[in-house]
């Protein structure tokens, strides 16, 4: 029996159990693929205080480090539900096992939104990716598309623009969303083309292999885009569903709480990205797992 369990080792999870283990609780962290969370597929963070700009991943190897250094259990498995028993306790239901625990932290964060076009899922790693810092080498010399126009997607196309022979970024709005820094370098690099207003129509697969991408101008024209590659960064959406029963959502499907990281569930608290809220950082998320790790202290002593 772990006095926490954390669902997620992002930021917030990782966070959340870096004040558990200080406070001395038995905490365990469920991680269902890799730590760090999204913040592992950024090329380049620049706003992490006293970090200097690093990549996600490096960011988020040095967490994992001090939260093992707490002696914090880690499990990789995916949690499939969560019960509320009559003793007060908390079970977890895992793919592999179930874990209990006297309070939870859920801080599952967020997966990326996908295009929703035929074939699309079947080609995610072998054509279409989501993380130019892990892919992008594979199209050195290449030509790329970019379906997005914040600043995740901003950062990607730069970084890809380093290595590939052409970037193509595809944008449904007729201006970019990212923070100027970036648009300006965007705007700087001489090999990548912007398609401004204009949306994912169809994918041109040849051999069951990615050529290319069908987009809709807002005219209604299709226009066809050939490439090697595809990076999509079009944000992101929760995967809450499995405790739904036990904290509310919202109608866009995330926990509907306030900054206290508290549910209408005694000893079940939600921290990060997958909570409703306006800013989605890394150090939002982080302040979000602090929060919660001391509720949860709070709430067992």
């Amino acid at each position: 029996m772990h006095d926490i369990i954390i669902i997620g080792g992002g930021p917030a999870g990782l966070t959340a159990a870096l004040y558990a283990g200080r406070a001395g609780k038995r905490t365990l962290v469920i991680e269902k693929s890799a730590f760090g969370g999204q913040m592992t597929y950024s090329p380049k963070i620049e706003n992490y205080p006293g970090v200097p700009a690093s990549a996600g991943m490096e960011i988020a190897d040095a967490m994992v480090e001090q939260v093992l250094s707490q002696g914090i259990d880690t499990e990789f498995d995916t949690v499939t539900g969560l019960e509320k028993n009559p003793d007060g306790t908390f079970t977890v239901k895992g793919e592999l096992a179930d874990y209990n625990g006297r309070s939870v932290i859920v801080a599952v964060g967020c997966k990326h939104r996908r295009l929703g076009l035929e074939g699309e899922d079947e080609l995610i790693g072998g054509g279409i990716s989501f993380c130019a810092i892990c892919d992008g080498a594979f199209y050195k010399d290449q030509n790329v598309i970019m379906v997005g126009g914040g600043n995740s997607a901003l950062q990607e196309a730069i970084l890809l623009s380093e290595t590939s022979k052409k970037v193509t970024i595809v944008q449904n709005l007729p201006y970019f969303t990212g923070e100027a820094k970036l648009i300006e370098q965007v705007n700087k690099r001489s090999n990548i083309e912007v398609i401004f207003g204009a949306v994912a129509d169809s994918l041109i697969v040849e051999g069951g292999e990615f050529k290319g991408l069908n987009i809709k101008t807002d005219s209604g024209e299709i226009k066809s885009l050939h490439a090697d590659g595809m990076f999509v960064a079009i944000g992101l959406q929760p995967e809450n569903e499995p405790f739904a029963a036990l904290a509310p959502l919202n109608s866009y499907g995330y926990f509907d709480t306030d900054e206290a990281c508290t549910t209408p569930t005694e000893g079940l608290f939600v921290a990060g990205d997958c909570r409703s809220k306006r800013i989605r950082q890394v150090t939002t998320a982080t302040a979000d797992g602090a929060v919660a790790a001391l509720a949860a202290c709070r709430y067992l002593d």
